[in-house]
């Protein structure tokens, strides 16, 4: 398959990228096509289109071998599961799938047409294989069960957040607001819980370092 766009996100790592798409609509993310589909005319009618689907590339996440078990965090990272019963990263293809809400389209920047959305759970820089309009008449399904996870919650109990004056100061207010919303919903995984500890997370081009005690996030430094 052919690369045909990137996306620019606020995370420079894996550490705090949501878990789900669509989780937290503050995070803003640019499509940026490639040179050779970089054409106006590809993008005629998506407009009338509330959100698209993402079809992308784990690059970071590549492996010569699979396993047919993996272990879900959501379930602890203690059990195992089939990997085609999962939304693990590690698959035979490392393939993801992602809605996302669209903004709209930038014709007027340098690398026109940009497509502007909300709520993606990408890295900054994830490969884009393909993009494919949201049909809210057969891709939602309001009856549909979930297997194991309808009994393990996916979110862990929302936080609340400190972020210093003269810290927050750092950051523009849009990339604050999404910088709250994304502490707010635990970015660490479901086995660490060590009050302790001072998490680091590559946001915004900044490192955010933070710490959780008390059902509260706490960043202690913005670099």
């Amino acid at each position: 398959m052919k690369i045909i766009a990137r996306i620019e996100t606020e995370f420079g790592s894996k550490f705090g990228v949501p878990r789900q798409s669509g989780l937290i609509d503050e995070l803003r993310g640019r499509i940026v096509f490639e040179p050779e589909y970089r054409v106006p005319e590809a993008l005629r009618g998506i407009e009338g289109f509330s959100h698209i689907w993402l079809i992308w590339s784990f690059s970071q996440a590549q492996r010569d071998s699979w396993s047919p078990t993996v272990r879900p965090p959501r379930l602890g990272g203690n059990t195992r599961m089939g990997v085609f019963a999962t939304r693990s990263p590690f698959r035979p293809n490392a393939i993801g799938l992602s809605s996302v809400r669209l903004i709209g389209v930038d014709y007027d920047c340098p690398d026109a047409p940009v497509l502007i959305v909300a709520g993606a759970d990408l890295m900054d820089g994830t490969p884009i294989f393909d993009i494919k309009p949201y049909l809210p008449y057969t891709d939602s399904h309001p009856d549909a069960t979930g297997g194991f996870t309808d009994a393990h919650p996916q979110e862990r109990e929302m936080l609340d957040v400190v972020i210093p004056e003269h810290l927050a100061a750092r950051l523009d207010h849009h990339s604050l607001a999404a910088l709250r919303s994304t502490l707010a919903r635990d970015p660490r995984p479901r086995y660490q819980d060590d009050v302790s500890r001072i998490y680091g997370m590559s946001f915004a081009r900044h490192e955010i370092k933070f710490t959780v005690s008390d059902h509260t996030a706490t960043v202690v430094e913005i670099i």
